[in-house]
């Protein structure tokens, strides 16, 4: 399955509808959890004519089975979702091109999101480790880094024995310093309890910062029973306080190890998926699409996941609004009906 499935300009409905199809099809064909799935639901050319009947397969298979359409012996990488310990994680399966096509949905997305005029070099402090093999989000890190950063961007991350991760405080506050008095723009990302840790550090230490104009902040995923849990809200108003940026200049990432695109939200807290992607909200009960501003749960269709399933039906809660979605939680066990319907359930 060639990477030009992913569209270089935006998609039309017809040309995201002709695409969705074709790779329906492949991965129905090479994928065999999938392909058992379609089974049982007699989903096949014949029933399935446009992209909203395609069966999604729930994030719990990507933790049960392999949910690859790439032969064993050719796979080069694995992303694991987060989550807390002594859980499985989802597995998201990978070689060289699929990869490739990873960093070809997200360079341009994020590039429009983040930066605010066309990019130079900027000065980026990772809140996360560099090295983590089986993080997505550290992968996606390493690449923006490849593409944005300037040569003394950072990782103030670190693994600790346990595999959790923690912040060098030392490390990120050197290098806020330094921008600062340098005057120089400067990007954080990193999630939401990594941020939430610096910030109680300032704040108990009683110092704030202004970062130099044109900085940005990106942030990113749960708490994961890492730390308080913070409401958005009340995150962007202390990174306002000890940092100095406004909420215009914050940008939210929803992104999933099982996916290969990211959603980025707007000032209105609207999430959006780039042109080859779409997302949908359902009911729980009927599996219906839900109406403006009507809650369900997120269903989400990626032409970037070649490599294995490009429906995905996730467990998160969200608004419809538009043709985004606002993004309420995580839905401890809220599967639709039918999104069980694999072989041994």
């Amino acid at each position: 399955m060639s990477r030009s499935l992913v569209p270089d300009r935006p998609a039309g409905e017809e040309e995201f509808n002709r695409l969705a199809l074709e790779l329906f099809m492949f991965q129905r064909e090479n994928v065999p959890i999938y392909r058992a799935l379609c089974e049982r639901r007699n989903a096949g050319p014949e029933s399935i004519r446009d992209w909203r009947q395609i069966p999604t397969l729930p994030t719990s298979a990507f933790k049960a089975y392999e949910v690859s359409s790439i032969p064993s012996d050719e796979r080069t990488r694995v992303f694991h979702s987060s989550g807390t310990t002594g859980q499985n994680p989802s597995r998201h399966f990978h070689n060289a091109e699929s990869l490739s096509v990873y960093e070809a949905s997200l360079l341009p997305w994020f590039q429009r999101h983040f930066f605010a005029t066309q990019p130079a070099p900027m000065k980026l402090i990772f809140l996360t480790p560099e090295a983590a093999p089986h993080s997505s989000l550290v992968h996606m890190f390493t690449a923006v880094r490849r593409h944005f950063g300037a040569t003394d961007s950072v990782f103030t991350g670190r693994v600790e024995a346990v595999g959790a991760w923690s912040l060098d405080l030392e490390q990120t506050l050197a290098a806020v310093r330094e921008a600062v008095g340098e005057n120089r723009p400067l990007g954080l990302l990193g999630t939401a309890f990594s941020f939430v840790q610096l910030l109680d550090h300032l704040q108990s230490a009683g110092k704030r910062f202004a970062l130099p104009k044109g900085s940005r902040v990106m942030e990113t995923g749960g708490y994961k029973g890492r730390t308080r849990t913070v409401p958005k809200t009340e995150l962007r108003r202390m990174l306002a306080r000890f940092l100095g940026v406004q909420s215009i200049h914050v940008l939210a990432e929803y992104g999933m190890s099982e996916l290969s695109s990211q959603a980025y939200d707007s000032a209105a807290g609207v999430f959006h998926f780039p042109p080859w992607a779409r997302a949908c909200v359902i009911s729980p009960e009927t599996g219906a699409a839900s109406g403006e501003g009507e809650t369900g749960l997120l269903r989400v269709f990626d032409l970037a996941n070649i490599g294995s399933v490009m429906a995905v039906q996730t467990e998160d809660v969200a608004v419809r609004r538009g043709d985004g979605f606002e993004l309420l939680e995580r839905a401890a066990s809220a599967e639709p009906r039918g999104c069980s319907l694999l072989p041994g359930d």
